[in-house]
């Protein structure tokens, strides 16, 4: 028996095709998930054009949907539980999930809302407390109309900081203002005050002007590198009173972060933008449109099934 899944192409436009694969079987402390959401991720791009995912590999990270099976030895969530999980593989109908990448989702957040969070709101989350967040610190967030973005900003101040968020063009500042940030630049034009956390998911040149602007003690949580473009830092510009350029990655169970964050977005504390949605069978629009930065927040795959849902 196989399923439907969005796969590793290296010949297709995107470098991704619709195509099957084998239906998944849960392992121990696996739920097996019916998905009707997904999620697309710049990385997810990266990740199929520079061969992290082989060939013929199902793509994506994440994906909401139901549990049809429960895993075996009880542990996680009853069959028929709505969730949300960032795990690898995710973009296809059916996915076995470990109990611990999964949150359920509340029933007052729609799952198209709750599989924006992920990659992008973990990411977000654990990034400002790794940099040390707190109410007494100014927040620069590169591309902040990203999905990282977006979270970051709005995480920041709801924690209390002062937040400037950073965009290329002033259609991308859309909205920011009324998330939290407490300014709004184009680029980092005009910012002269240092800054004591920058979350930057720009790269290049971007980045070198962030990392200028770094307080002592201060750190820079490098989530992304959009841009494409080299970081060449002039002498002596890593000399100084001590400060860091932190290299982030999601490592770990995600689930625990997960459930913080649907809490946030279903109790109207966090929110989520959808910039684009859309069955998976456009997947090439999609990604054409996020690589092309003309997505504000998420972009949202619809996964239509081949058979009813159980």
């Amino acid at each position: 028996m196989s399923v439907r899944a969005l796969v590793v192409d290296p010949a297709a436009p995107a470098a991704v095709r619709l195509g099957e694969v084998t239906d998944p079987v849960a392992g121990p402390g696996q739920v097996l998930v019916e998905v009707s959401h997904a999620s697309l991720n710049y990385g997810d791009l990266n990740d199929a054009r520079s061969g992290r995912v082989p060939a013929g590999a199902v793509l994506g990270s994440d994906a909401a949907g139901v549990v049809v099976r429960a895993a075996a030895d009880g542990t996680g969530p009853a069959a028929g539980t709505r969730m949300v999980a960032l795990t690898t593989g995710a973009f296809a109908e059916r996915v076995a999930i470990d109990v611990g990448a999964l949150a359920e989702v509340p029933k007052s957040l729609d799952p198209a809302k709750a599989v924006a969070l992920p990659v992008a709101g973990v990411a977000a989350l654990r990034s400002l407390r790794a940099a040390g967040l707190g109410p007494d610190k100014t927040v620069l967030v590169t591309g902040a109309s990203c999905g990282v973005g977006r979270f970051a900003v709005q995480l920041a101040a709801r924690a209390g900081a002062h937040v400037i968020a950073s965009v290329g063009s002033a259609a991308r500042a859309e909205g920011l203002a009324a998330a939290g940030a407490d300014e709004v630049l184009i680029g980092l034009e005009g910012l002269r005050r240092p800054v004591d956390v920058v979350i930057d998911s720009v790269g290049g040149s971007q980045l070198v002007a962030a990392w200028q602007l770094l307080a002592p003690g201060g750190s820079v949580q490098s989530v992304g590198w959009t841009s494409g473009e080299p970081a060449v830092f002039p002498p002596y510009a890593t000399v100084g009173p001590a400060k860091s350029l932190t290299s982030f990655v999601i490592e770990g169970e995600a689930g625990t972060d997960l459930a913080v964050l649907t809490e946030l977005a279903a109790e109207g504390s966090l929110a989520v933008e959808i910039g684009w949605q859309g069955s998976w069978d456009r997947f090439d629009e999609a990604a054409e449109a996020l690589r092309g930065r003309r997505i504000s927040g998420k972009a949202v795959l619809e996964v239509a099934s081949a058979r009813p849902q159980a």
